[in-house]
């Protein structure tokens, strides 16, 4: 008691204000291996996704071939008062979000789904071989598997279609029916990234302390318990990173992929977007509106991610600044 009382009158220790922090020179030759390692991904996104921003300004001049990037007229607003005045504008934006967050939806639950029933089988040897069976369709090119998918969903020889015969489904041309485009995208895009995406969340359950799941079956946890009360707040935090980085990019559809299974017949719903800023600016020439949409499109990203940051940090305490 004494001691403590002692302790409590001595005067507290004055913070030392006259050290400097190391400078930046300092840390580089000190960490010179973690930068020179890291110093490839920084000159990749500094040449591909900085370098062309300088292309923007494009949006708010008329493109000259002669004069260049910056040689052009100024235009202001008029490429994004002409998209926002098109008959196609609504149309676009209904399609672009009805295929970005059906995507976003199920391709953000299913990996968290699989992760868990990965988590809980038994036996080092079968949880590997179910990670590989799902880890293998990641590195399908998208080409392959839309050639997959047009032989498969055949109306007269694929596969699936004739299983599909005894349900009433003979001869549905899956990928001409506009009902049916937006499933069959979403499934085999879950079926292709579901298994990859997954790693982080194995990652993040692969630091659960084992304790944990040795207290709660003493209270009585049955398996459905240990998932509820154990596994899914141990990943709770890696969740809402990962949706708010997803928030980021959520109306950049796979551009390839839509592309290859647009056809005339599923044109109504496969017309996002991608496809027709692609269409627009390379098939047309009109680079000036054609980037004009894609800026807008790149705004519209930027405001979800900063307002499911926003959102993440006042409900979950969670978010990346």
């Amino acid at each position: 008691m004494a001691e403590s009382l002692v302790a409590a009158r001595k005067p507290a220790r004055k913070p030392v204000t006259g050290a400097r922090r190391p400078g930046a020179g300092r840390h580089v030759r000190r960490y010179w291996q973690l930068w020179l390692m890291v110093l490839p991904a920084v000159g990749f996104v500094a040449v591909f996704m900085y370098v062309p921003m300088y292309g923007i300004q494009l949006a708010f001049r008329e493109f000259d071939f002669a004069a260049g990037l910056t040689g052009g007229d100024w235009a202001g607003l008029k490429y994004f008062r002409q998209f926002f005045d098109s008959p196609l504008f609504w149309p676009l934006l209904k399609n672009t979000f009805v295929i970005a967050f059906t995507t976003l939806v199920v391709g953000f639950v299913a990996p968290i789904l699989l992760a868990l029933m990965i988590n809980q089988i038994a036996g080092g040897r079968r949880k590997r071989v179910m990670q590989t069976a799902t880890y293998l369709p990641h590195f399908i090119s998208i080409v392959v598997v839309v050639g997959m998918l047009q032989a498969f969903l055949n109306p007269s020889t694929g596969l699936l279609t004739r299983a599909l015969a005894p349900f009433g489904l003979d001869g549905v041309n899956f990928l001409g029916d506009t009902a049916a485009f937006v499933p069959v995208y979403v499934i085999s895009d879950v079926w292709q990234h579901c298994g990859w995406n997954s790693i982080i969340y194995l990652a993040a359950l692969s630091r659960v302390d084992p304790q944990l799941y040795e207290a709660a079956k003493v209270d009585g946890a049955n398996r459905l318990q240990l998932i509820r009360h154990v596994d899914v707040p141990s990943i709770v935090p890696t969740m809402v990173i990962l949706l708010i980085l997803t928030m980021g990019g959520v109306l950049n559809t796979g551009f390839e992929k839509v592309w290859l299974m647009q056809n005339n017949l599923n044109l109504p719903v496969s017309e996002v977007i991608a496809t027709y800023v692609y269409k627009i600016g390379i098939f047309s020439t009109q680079f000036s509106y054609a980037t004009a949409i894609g800026l807008f499109n790149t705004v519209i990203n930027f405001a979800f991610l900063i307002a499911a940051n926003a959102i993440a940090r006042r409900v979950s305490n969670w978010s990346l600044w």
